[in-house]
């Protein structure tokens, strides 16, 4: 029988005071930065050489348990497969929030009940959470987390969420912005693109009944048409796209828009003449295809801002309301 490794022992802050020849508390002060604690740079760095030629990490976990909370900010994991642009300003958000002292983690658990997502992600004790998805959070779930300590619960939803900083964030808006435009343009028989991609439905859904809400009031009929990320998808969608009989589509995002750009073009179908099409985010890649994408521009707020804006709730419980994100129409040569 193969004679088992043994596992080595994990290193702790005793093993650096020892090496370092200092007092555990001086290692916790010098490692957490403990505010109103002099110690001196000699031992400071003596303690710091110590913990590197150890390979030392303090534990976050018994760190929260002494400063009575944590300094993570949880946010649900499906907010990375809303696009690049979200994408992207969650990592800015990430770099701000780090400015303030928190670490910014992501959740990947996947829950159809929000009470229990909100009771796994009060298991982490987070000092806050991000709901970019704020429409599936309800008073409950807001209130769930409360008990459990978590001091801020930022969302972004099409309405208030009691018990949460709500920053709206209405995805029909996004749809009827789209439908709008492309009816002012003649067209009448919109498809709208529904990914088919997990996590990005709930954001989708109510794209969808923004335009078909914008075509009742309109001679103009809206039909949903599936689509998946991939080269293959939006061929096969190309190729019978004569038989859909539509003359324009919003394409959930950009980066679909583009896809299917590319795909049409190479059946043969004109654009716009046969087919307009918008996107939405305005990615620096709309304007660069050919022809030029049209698009729907999100002004969201600066990372910086919602980070001090949490960091004001976590600090005091209350922050200044946040304005509302907009979606502007971009208007290029694809309709």
């Amino acid at each position: 029988m193969a004679e088992e490794t043994p596992v080595p022992a994990s290193i702790t802050s005793a093993d650096v005071a020892r090496l370092a020849g200092v007092s555990r508390a001086t290692v916790s002060f010098v490692l957490n930065n403990t505010p109103g604690h002099r110690v001196s740079e000699t031992t400071r760095a003596r303690v710091l050489d110590a913990a590197d030629r150890l390979g030392y990490v303090p534990h976050a976990a018994a760190r929260s348990l002494r400063a009575g909370r944590s300094n993570l900010v949880l946010m649900p994991a499906s907010i990375s497969a809303i696009g690049r642009l979200v994408s992207d300003w969650v990592d800015d958000l990430h770099s701000e929030l780090d400015r303030h002292g928190y670490t910014a983690v992501l959740h990947a658990g996947r829950f159809t009940d929000p009470v229990d997502a909100a009771r796994a992600w009060a298991e982490l004790r987070p000092a806050a959470v991000v709901a970019l998805d704020g429409d599936r959070l309800t008073p409950q779930a807001a209130e769930l987390l409360r008990r459990a300590g978590v001091r801020g619960v930022l969302a972004f939803a099409s309405r208030p969420v009691p018990g949460a900083h709500t920053i709206g964030f209405d995805h029909s808006l996004i749809g009827a912005t789209a439908a709008e435009h492309l009816i002012s343009r003649g067209r009448s028989r919109i498809g709208v693109v529904m990914p088919q991609e997990r996590g990005l439905d709930a954001f989708a859904r109510p794209r969808l009944a923004g335009a078909e809400s914008v075509a009742a009031r309109h001679m103009a009929t809206v039909t949903p048409v599936e689509l998946a990320y991939t080269r293959e998808s939006a061929a096969a969608l190309a190729r019978r796209w004569t038989d859909l009989d539509l003359d324009s589509v919003f394409a959930y995002n950009d980066e679909y828009a583009a896809l299917l750009l590319h795909a049409l073009q190479a059946e043969g179908i004109a654009v716009p003449d046969q087919v307009a099409i918008v996107g939405s985010d305005d990615l620096v890649l709309s304007a660069f295809q050919q022809p030029a994408l049209s698009t729907i521009r999100l002004d969201l707020a600066s990372p910086a801002r919602i980070a001090d804006a949490l960091h004001e709730l976590i600090e005091t419980g209350s922050t200044a309301p946040l304005p509302a994100i907009e979606a502007v129409l971009v208007h290029r040569q694809t309709s």
